[in-house]
């Protein structure tokens, strides 16, 4: 079926946010396990299989539209160099993908393709959930200390 051409270069937009982020979940999960945070390393590698799984969707769709996934393309990837600096630099990741998928979401509701929309808003509550737990962790940090928290992610 041929898509809207606005909304497959939003899916690649969309594309490029996941692939940035794969790559900087990944990297802060082998620091983890560098560091001996086996709990961290565990559950960063979990979100990026995550954002794997939404970049797979995303191609699916771009295939099924007719339009070509561009996979060469990152943003820039923000290594955090303490734990603490990971979750923010996460975060901000998170939070931007958010606004990007409430963003592509008006925009398939507008070109009426109620299918992308579907799967950016299921995309989108996983997102969600991603700050929820980052913010979580923040919030320990805050409260307990780093070295707190980091003998619970042993």
């Amino acid at each position: 079926m041929k898509g809207d051409e606005q909304v497959i270069s939003k899916l690649n937009e969309l594309l490029e946010q996941e692939l940035t982020a794969i790559n900087q979940y990944m990297v802060h999960s082998e620091m983890d396990e560098n560091w001996g945070y086996g709990k961290l390393h565990d559950s960063v590698e979990k979100r990026a299989y995550t954002e794997m799984k939404h970049a797979e969707s995303l191609i699916e769709r771009i295939l099924y539209l007719e339009g070509m996934p561009i996979v060469s393309n990152l943003d820039e990837i923000h290594i955090g160099s303490d734990v603490a600096k990971q979750h923010q630099s996460d975060i901000g990741l998170e939070k931007h993908a958010v606004a990007q998928y409430n963003e592509a979401i008006g925009l398939a509701t507008q070109k009426g393709d109620n299918g992308t929309r579907e799967l950016l808003t299921g995309i989108l509550e996983q997102e969600e959930e991603h700050i929820d737990e980052l913010e979580a962790r923040l919030d320990q940090i805050q409260q307990m200390g780093i070295q707190n928290y980091l003998s619970q992610q042993v």
